[in-house]
C-alpha cells in the first residue's frame, strides 16, 4: 500500500484518478475550515446573544446553533486550524504524486489561494452566520475528533492574557472619559456634614469618630450652603468639655465643580494637592468653566454673607482656585500657646489674622448655584477601578451590619 502512494501515478490511470479525487477533497476540506474560522469566530458571545433575543426568526435560529459551538473560542480555533493544516498538507502530497515538482507547487499555490482562501472568505464574510449554522454538526464532529490535540493547545499560553481585574481597570479608565461629576458624586442629602454654628461637644466628637471620615463639609443654615471643610486631624487639640464652636476651628476652602465636569479633569485637579474633596453644583453660568484653566479666578459675585458675630465669608463665585487653603482661628492660637508649639504659631502668624482670612473663605453658593452633592478623590478612584474602596472604618461597619 505504501508503494502505491510513493510512485508517481501515470496520467488517466486508476491511481491518478484516486489521487486527484483525494486532492480535491482536501482542497474542499481546507476551504470549509477556512470559511468556518471566519464565519464562526467573527461573532462574539454578546453578538450571538443579541441575535437570539432581538434578531429575525431565521437569524435567531442560526445564532442559537452557533452559540454553543463558539462558546469556547480557543478550542474551536485550534480545531479548525489543525484540520486546515492537515488538508493543506494533503493537497501538497497528492499534487506531488500526480505532477512534476515545479508544476505541483504552481498548481497547489494557485488552487489553495483561490479555492481554499479567497472564495471561502468572501462568502463567509457575508453569509457567515448561515454557513456556520448549516455546518455546525460537521464542526461538532471535528471538535470531537481533534479534541485530544486541540484541547491542550487551546489551554496553552493562558498566562499571557490579562486578568479580569486588569481588564476591569482598563475598561474603567476608558469609561472615565465619558463620566462626569454627577455620575460619581454622593448626593448632598446622603452626606455627613456639620453646621458651622455647632459645637464640638462630646456628642459631636463621638458622631465624627463613628463616621470615620477624614474630611467633613461645613455648612451654614442649610446643608446645601457648604462653606468649607474641616480636617478631622485638626480636631486632635480640641477637648469635648470646652465645646469649641466649629467656626473657631481651621476651615479649608472647598473647591466647586459643575455636575458636567469630566472625571478626568477632576482627577487632575485632585492631584494638585489643594483638596481631595469638592462640592458639585448644578450647571449654571457661573460654573461653566474649563477645568484645565482653573488657575485663573473667574469673576463672580463680590457681596458677602454674615455668619454671626465672628465670621464674614466672601461670596466670590470663583471655581477651583486656592492660594491659601487653610484658615487659622483665634481659639487654635490659644491651644498652641498652651501646648507650647511656638514654631508652628510663628509660621501661622505670617498668614492674615482670623477675621481677614475668613473673609477670603470659599464662597457660599449663590442663588443660581445649587449644591447637589460632594465628590472626593476616593469616588473618582472607585469609578476608575470599577469597585468599592473600603477603609478600616468601612470594614468595621460592614462586619457589624451582617
Amino acid at each position: 500500500m505504501s508503494s502505491y502512494f510513493e510512485e508517481r501515478a501515470p496520467c488517466c490511470g486508476s491511481h491518478f484518478w484516486i489521487l486527484l479525487s483525494m486532492c480535491w477533497a482536501s482542497v474542499l476540506f481546507a476551504a470549509i475550515t477556512s470559511g468556518l474560522a471566519l464565519g464562526l469566530l467573527s461573532f462574539s458571545q454578546v453578538d450571538l446573544e443579541v441575535f437570539v433575543k432581538a434578531g429575525q426568526p431565521k437569524i435567531q435560529k442560526n445564532a442559537a446553533k452557533i452559540m454553543s459551538i463558539a462558546k469556547n473560542e480557543h478550542l474551536l480555533l485550534c480545531t479548525l486550524l489543525i484540520a486546515k493544516s492537515m488538508a493543506l498538507e494533503g493537497v501538497s502530497v497528492f499534487m506531488e504524486k500526480m505532477f512534476p515538482e515545479w508544476l505541483s507547487v504552481l498548481l497547489a499555490a494557485t488552487i489553495l489561494a483561490t479555492i481554499a482562501e479567497i472564495i471561502p472568505l468572501a462568502l463567509c464574510s457575508r453569509y457567515g452566520l448561515s454557513v456556520g449554522a448549516t455546518l455546525s454538526p460537521f464542526v461538532r464532529v471535528l471538535m470531537m475528533v481533534f479534541f485530544p490535540i486541540a484541547y491542550p493547545l487551546s489551554k496553552a499560553g493562558k498566562g499571557g492574557e490579562l486578568s479580569l481585574h486588569e481588564t476591569t481597570i482598563i475598561a474603567g479608565a476608558l469609561d472615565l472619559t465619558q463620566k462626569t461629576a454627577k455620575d460619581a458624586m454622593t448626593p448632598i442629602s446622603e452626606t455627613f456634614s456639620l453646621d458651622i454654628n455647632s459645637k464640638l461637644d462630646m456628642h459631636t466628637m463621638g458622631l465624627i469618630m463613628s463616621k470615620g471620615h477624614s474630611r467633613i463639609p461645613v455648612y451654614s443654615g442649610k446643608q446645601t450652603n457648604v462653606v468649607g471643610i474641616i480636617l478631622v486631624k485638626n480636631l486632635i487639640f480640641c477637648h469635648p468639655e470646652d465645646e469649641t464652636p466649629i467656626k473657631y476651628m481651621t476651615i479649608r476652602r472647598v473647591p466647586r465643580v459643575g455636575e458636567d465636569w469630566p472625571l478626568y479633569d477632576i482627577l487632575n485637579q485632585f492631584k494638585n494637592g489643594q483638596s481631595h474633596m469638592a462640592v458639585v453644583l448644578k450647571c449654571g453660568e457661573n460654573i461653566r468653566t474649563v477645568a484645565t484653566h482653573t488657575e485663573s479666578k473667574t469673576p463672580g459675585h463680590c457681596s458677602s454673607v454674615e455668619l454671626g458675630d465672628y465670621i464674614r465669608i466672601s461670596t466670590d463665585a470663583s471655581n477651583w482656585h486656592s492660594q491659601e487653603t487653610e484658615y487659622y482661628s483665634a481659639t487654635l492660637k490659644s491651644i498652641m500657646h498652651r501646648e507650647g508649639d511656638s514654631d508652628l504659631l510663628q509660621r501661622r502668624s505670617e498668614q492674615p489674622d482670623a477675621s481677614s482670612s475668613f473673609e477670603n473663605l470659599e464662597s457660599l453658593p449663590t442663588a443660581d448655584e445649587e449644591v447637589i452633592g460632594i465628590i472626593t478623590l476616593e469616588d473618582v478612584m472607585e469609578e476608575l477601578l470599577q469597585e468599592d474602596i473600603l477603609d478600616e472604618t468601612d470594614q468595621y461597619v460592614d462586619v457589624h451590619q451582617k
